[in-house]
């Protein structure tokens, strides 16, 4: 599995109506993802980017991995708030999402993500 780019109508046919977030979110995936909100030229999503790539193959068939360029997508940049990248949406199957904002290691990253698998939520 690799990371997919989401445009905003991809990521409207594959996580939910970001139109609707937060109130009247209905999570549309059939299993929990996270969102990597990006630009290519921001130095520390380029120090993300190869960890997800990685957590990608190591989750695959477990979490979906999806990125969204803010530069490309600025109905979503604005949708989510985003005024500090890399910001990733954590969407597990039931319950809330939630945001993480900068950069995050390898091994917190994890922890966050079998924490969603297992339904804890931040």
């Amino acid at each position: 599995m690799k990371v997919i780019d989401l445009t905003k109508e991809s990521f409207t046919e594959r996580v939910s109506d970001f139109r609707q977030y937060p109130d009247g979110w209905e999570f549309k995936g059939d299993k929990p993802c996270i969102v990597d909100f990006h630009a290519p030229w921001c130095i520390y999503c380029k120090r993300l980017s190869p960890v997800l790539d990685e957590l990608a193959v190591e989750y695959a068939g477990k979490i979906d991995f999806y990125k969204v360029d803010v530069d490309n997508e600025p109905l979503l940049e604005s949708a989510f708030s985003i005024r500090t990248i890399p910001n990733l949406l954590f969407c597990p199957m039931e319950g809330k999402s939630w945001m993480k904002l900068g950069t995050v290691g390898k091994p917190q990253l994890k922890k966050m993500l079998d924490d969603m698998l297992a339904g804890v939520t931040e």
